[in-house]
């Protein structure tokens, strides 16, 4: 079901193949470089699914599923490498798994009339599909988290933040770029005092950066990290004996591979989700049967139930239902790209439907529009539990601040649309 390939492969193969039925996902995943430790799961998650679908269901509507990797090592250019030597074989949607990558595909993929399903990331104001009709990022947004994340410590400090020192710990490029307006917009708010720490790639090197939070002594740090930039910023947290339940990371920080080198010290740090986390849903006991117990799991299937591998799976479930309604809407089962990206923009997930599919309370329940490409922006934050080995939901799902927030959308989906020459509206 699945193929692998460098992207000369892909491109031969892709030439050379026979139009096919089946419906064609892609993967532009990672399972090489400084990144691999956290892009890995979130692959083999995403791979599994489409598996499980292909054994117990026979594919989407009776039309077998066909997923097509490429290997991007989480960098920008080989990620659009990818994207233009695969978008020849008919792929559905794109999840490029990169803020970078994402940026450079909105452009491509817009003018390819091929969906980008950024989940989580990418360029916020995306969420505004009447600038951004192919490009989606439900069920939440960094801005969503950053928010979340304030609302989570105002919730730690009876409502009042004024006077505290929050410092952002931060990946130097699109991706930890990305929370900054929405913290700077919620300090002005909420009166608490923010500080920028940026970490150059891949994030090996955060002496200089924890000296100064030693030297601060913030009350507070929220981390914009993924692969080895999360472990070496937990160890540093550790080394300078900051306390961990003053530490939260975005839900790209809070992975069991984020937290484990720091050994029991990684106790009670904290990230964002936008989804559950562990393996007791009914869907399980199916992938145990159809996909792990058959010898089908991906890459070495030890990452199964993990923190990423169910965000790859909920990746993998959300294309499927999207794929669903698309054959539902157009009233045939080889649906095409365009109505894909159809399906994607009415999509509704209710818990009635999360339970039906074996996750029950696995997520928020949203629905999407073409006003809103982005879901509701719901979010809780886990913490990590060194005794038991994994992440427990601490809080109930909360909101976004939509007053502050739904502003920015506006006006940087706007400037972009003047940028680019985009008259706004629904399709």
């Amino acid at each position: 079901m699945k193929l692998t390939f460098t992207m000369a492969a892909v491109a031969a193969i892709m030439a050379a193949a026979p139009a096919s039925a089946d419906l064609t996902f892609s993967a532009l995943s990672y399972r090489t470089g400084p990144y691999a430790a956290n892009g890995i799961p979130f692959a083999d998650g995403y791979q599994d699914y489409f598996t499980l679908l292909n054994e117990r269901d026979g594919g989407i509507g009776g039309e077998k599923i066909n997923l097509v990797e490429c290997e991007t090592g989480y960098n920008t250019e080989k990620g659009v490498e990818c994207y233009e030597s695969t978008k020849g074989s008919g792929a559905l949607v794109y999840q490029p798994l990169s803020t970078g990558i994402t940026y450079q595909l909105i452009p491509k993929a817009t003018a390819d009339s091929i969906p980008v399903h950024s989940m989580g990331y990418g360029r916020t104001s995306a969420k505004n599909g009447a600038v951004f009709p192919y490009i989606f990022n439900y069920p939440a947004n960094y801005w969503d988290g950053a928010s979340v994340a304030i609302k989570h410590l105002l919730d730690e400090n009876g409502g009042d933040l004024s006077g505290k020192k929050i410092a952002l710990v931060y990946h130097n490029s699109a991706y930890g770029k990305e929370p900054i307006r929405t913290l700077e917009e919620l300090a002005k708010k909420h009166g608490y005092e923010l500080s920028l720490l940026p970490v150059d790639h891949p994030g090996q090197e955060q002496k200089s950066q924890w000296l100064q939070i030693r030297r601060e002594k913030p009350d507070y740090v929220i981390m914009w990290g993924w692969g080895v930039m999360n472990q070496v910023a937990i160890q540093e947290a550790v080394n300078i004996r900051y306390p961990m339940d003053h530490f939260i990371g975005i839900w790209w920080s809070g992975s069991e591979n984020d937290v484990k080198p720091a050994g029991p010290k990684a106790d009670g740090y904290k990230a964002l989700t936008f989804h559950n986390l562990g393996m007791d849903y009914p869907l399980y006991d199916d992938m145990k049967k159809y996909v792990i117990d058959a010898g089908k799991a991906a890459g070495a299937g030890d990452q199964v139930g993990t923190v990423l591998y169910n965000r790859g799976m909920y990746a993998a479930m959300l294309a499927a239902e999207a794929a669903k309604t698309a054959q539902e809407m157009s009233g045939t089962t080889q649906i095409t790209p365009a109505q894909m990206r159809d399906g994607m923009e009415h999509l509704v997930i209710t818990e009635e439907k999360m339970a039906g599919l074996g996750l029950p309370n696995f997520g928020p329940e949203f629905e999407v529009t073409c006003e809103n490409h982005g879901g509701n922006g719901f979010a809780a934050v886990s913490q990590w539990n060194a005794a038991e080995g994994h992440f427990n939901l601490i809080t109930d799902y909360m909101q976004s601040d939509q007053e502050v927030l739904a502003p920015l959308v506006e006006a940087d989906s706007k400037a972009y649309a003047e940028e680019s020459g985009i008259t706004p509206g629904c399709m």
